[in-house]
């Protein structure tokens, strides 16, 4: 061979070796719907059976303290936006909202257009990517939320009802949607909070949209269908097989174990049913028939998790895909319970806002627990991040996790919640930092503050006692509000 030529057999081996330095990671962000901090075995229960999430969580970095916000609506905007609640005006579930205009600002459904989401800036990075399941930042009337502030809390069809269909298949409503978000591909992506909407029955049909047909207009049937966990992931392996050579992010946001509690089978049902309660926790000790059903629906995600992985294993995948597991919120007290935390999805108690968390990377990232706070708003510049994006210039109210994933120094902040309208808990501040959250109510003022490190259940009210603190946390949780322009209610009696 010639000088020449070896030369060129360098050059070209070099250039190759440099693509696959830069070569950009693939993403699966995986988010279950109601899933409680205890729900899975790997963050205690004795219970519930997720064998295959307790698995990976071993040989992932476990975050003990991961926050969302009490209900969906708020997590999702935040997660997908990076900003805080107030900046989108989604601060509940609109239907769930109680009270009047003086002691509330209620929420809006649809985020809007001004706001971006983070598959905009990972598409014009190179990334492909696909929404599958549960949206619910679009709400079913988005022409109907122009007058804001809202005299009353916004409302939705009845179940069964299509009627806005039509209007949401256009160009003008799909900006909206996840494809008008940046996400490439959208399966079971509306306005919807669960399943059961597609029924006339609603969740006392026997379906509750987890049996096929789903009656979901964004799922085309197949003839295989069977249950709708299987078929978005059916949907996400696929994606990833289409798109394996190139940049991928998969937005998974499966819609179970979110009500109604229907039984994935009567097997599995039947061996929840006769299970011996876990006395630690109190699972399997009341509302056993629902919490057998629940169970069922938890083990169905653990199982599909795992096809997922197997998938990325059999393609060689694993080494440069990193996955992230959570949920959106607190478990619905309805189905489940814990003894470990006050609450549960609603309330602003840990119950209600802090979710199981891992995330897995083969090789990159050491398996490990944190016990640092993080929140939903934190992935966004995660993704930034970890697809070399440093050109965005967008508002995020997060910050990156890469350090904590690096095992890297990571500065102590405090997170902040700002929910101003009523559902379980009437409107508040919430500032957590360190061991200490502290609680404000708007319309009153009143306090409540918690060492969460020797009270997770929040069982004693230290305001009395802790003098200092609360100065130092109501001055940082005040001075954040006035910094930011955070609405207040109208009756609210403090000045920001």
């Amino acid at each position: 061979m010639k000088i020449k030529d070896i030369y060129i057999v360098l050059l070209v081996a070099g250039l190759n070796i440099a693509c696959a330095q830069e070569k950009k990671p693939n993403i699966i962000f995986i988010m279950a719907d109601d899933l409680g901090w205890q729900d899975v075995g790997f963050m205690g229960s004795q219970w519930f059976e997720t064998p295959n999430l307790d698995a990976l969580a071993k040989e992932s970095l476990v975050f003990t303290d991961a926050y969302m916000y009490p209900t969906c609506s708020p997590s999702r905007t935040a997660l997908l936006t990076g900003k805080q609640s107030f900046r989108t005006g989604v601060y509940n579930v609109p239907v769930l909202e109680k009270g009047d205009a003086e002691h509330n600002i209620f929420s809006r459904w649809t985020v809007g257009l001004e706001h971006i989401m983070y598959a905009q800036p990972l598409k014009e990075a190179g990334y492909k990517s696909i929404h599958l399941g549960k949206w619910h930042v679009v709400g079913p009337n988005p022409k109907e939320e122009t007058n804001y502030p809202f005299k009353k809390p916004l409302k939705q069809p009845a179940n069964g009802s299509l009627k806005w269909l039509q209007e949401h298949q256009s160009a003008e409503i799909q900006q909206y949607y996840s494809i008008g978000k940046g996400f490439d591909e959208n399966v079971g992506g509306t306005w919807w909070g669960d399943p059961a909407r597609g029924y006339e029955k609603g969740y006392k049909a026997e379906s509750g949209g987890y049996k096929a047909p789903f009656k979901n207009p964004f799922i085309k049937d197949k003839k295989e269908d069977e249950w709708l966990t299987d078929r978005l992931t059916d949907d996400a392996i696929d994606f990833i097989k289409r798109n394996k050579n190139e940049a991928f992010f998969v937005n998974l946001h499966y819609y179970a174990p979110h009500r109604p509690t229907v039984p994935r089978n009567n097997e599995q049902y039947q061996k929840f049913l006769n299970k011996t309660p876990d006395a630690v926790t109190g699972q399997g000790e009341k509302r056993l028939e629902e919490i057998a059903g629940y169970a069922t629906m938890i083990a169905s995600i653990d199982e599909n998790v795992k096809r997922i992985f197997d998938y990325l294993d059999e393609q060689g995948l694993r080494e440069n895909t990193m996955v992230i597991f959570t949920s959106d919120n607190g478990f619905n007290g309805l189905q489940s319970n814990t003894n470990s935390l006050r609450g549960a999805k609603g309330t602003i108690y840990e119950g209600g806002i802090r979710v199981p968390a891992f995330v897995n990377w083969t090789g990159k990232i050491k398996a490990g627990i944190s016990e640092t706070p993080i929140c939903g708003m934190d992935y966004f510049p995660t993704f930034l991040d970890l697809a070399n994006i440093k050109d965005y210039n967008g508002v995020l109210d997060g910050t990156s996790i890469v350090p904590l994933l690096n095992n890297d120094s990571f500065k102590e902040r405090a997170l902040f919640w700002h929910l101003a309208s009523t559902y379980k808990n009437p409107p508040c501040s919430i500032v957590r930092k360190g061991k200490w959250k502290l609680i404000q109510f708007l319309n009153d003022g009143k306090l409540e503050l918690y060492n969460l490190k020797d009270d997770l259940k929040e069982t004693e009210n230290l305001v009395s006692e802790e003098k200092e603190v609360i100065k130092e946390l109501l001055s940082e949780l005040t001075s954040w509000r006035k910094d930011n322009k955070v609405p207040l209610p109208p009756a609210s009696v403090l000045n920001f």
